[in-house]
């Protein structure tokens, strides 16, 4: 009786054995075509990486849209920010969350309109009508002088061009947890720029932000929170000019107390 056991248990553990190693080496498990909102984390966020490396290199929004819409997060601006953030906080690729921050800048941007053309079936009920009237009554054409219309030129931003510091204002938020540095970047056309790296130096530190990672506040704003006390220096990378002197300026509220408040600068590039 004891041998049978004996038996048993030693064909159990070959039968075993002999299935982890088919399972495992003779066929393994194959995932094809696996959907990226299946990935582990580390692997989710590779993939965000290269979607927004491969939209900051073809410029393809609609690509980057089809591609993102694949992990089925309606909050996926605000993961495309974050990611950007913790990219930058852990030392990693400033490229990488450059193009993190436009993508999450653009991905929530308003398809343009399509042009707005008359649909095909009124189109032939014009023209038909158009033809009815023509056979019953033609006018005689009384010729009309006409104007030629100016063009008007529309700025856009000079390629290469640096931005300049159009304003600089204080901000008084009573509300506001600390005083930040608030930088806003526009374009010839004042029109938002995210991706625009901001750097900030003091006595004995200095650090940088991107534009367009709080897209809920503007797709071209980004901000720096502030020391009391410390006076910064703020420039655009690749602009010559910086703005020196930047520090909390006093602010009084409502009911008489006193608290620091923030500094709004506004960057533009020149028109062309």
């Amino acid at each position: 009786m004891r041998r049978t056991w004996v038996v048993l248990a030693a064909a159990f553990i070959l039968g075993l054995a002999g299935g982890l190693y088919y399972a495992w080496v003779v066929n393994p498990v194959e995932y094809v075509d696996s959907a990226p909102d299946s990935f582990r984390e580390p692997y989710r966020q590779n993939y965000l990486i290269l979607i927004a490396s491969a939209y900051a290199q073809t410029g393809d929004l609609a690509r980057a849209r089809a591609r993102l819409s694949l992990f089925h997060d309606p909050q996926i601006r605000d993961t495309l920010a974050a990611l950007a953030q913790r990219e930058l906080a852990r030392g990693g690729s400033e490229r990488e969350a450059q193009a993190l921050a436009a993508l999450a800048a653009r991905i929530n941007e308003t398809a343009s309109p399509a042009s707005n053309q008359t649909p095909a079936t009124s189109v032939g009920t014009v023209i038909a009508s158009a033809t009815l009237r023509e056979a019953t009554f033609t006018p005689t054409p009384t010729p009309t002088p006409r104007r030629t219309p100016r063009r008007t030129s529309t700025p856009t931003a000079t390629p290469g061009a640096p931005f300049e510091l159009s304003s600089r204002q204080t901000i008084c938020d009573p509300k506001a947890a600390a005083p930040l540095i608030e930088v806003v970047v526009l374009d010839a056309a004042s029109k938002p720029v995210p991706g625009v790296e901001v750097l900030i130096v003091w006595d004995n530190g200095q650090d940088h932000f991107y534009t367009g990672l709080k897209p809920e506040l503007g797709l071209g704003y980004g901000d720096f929170t502030m020391t009391e006390g410390v006076t910064y220096t703020v420039q655009l990378k690749d602009s010559p000019n910086p703005v020196t002197g930047v520090s909390s300026e006093g602010c009084t509220a409502d009911d008489g107390t006193s608290f620091p408040g923030s500094i709004e600068l506004t960057f533009t590039q020149p028109e062309r």
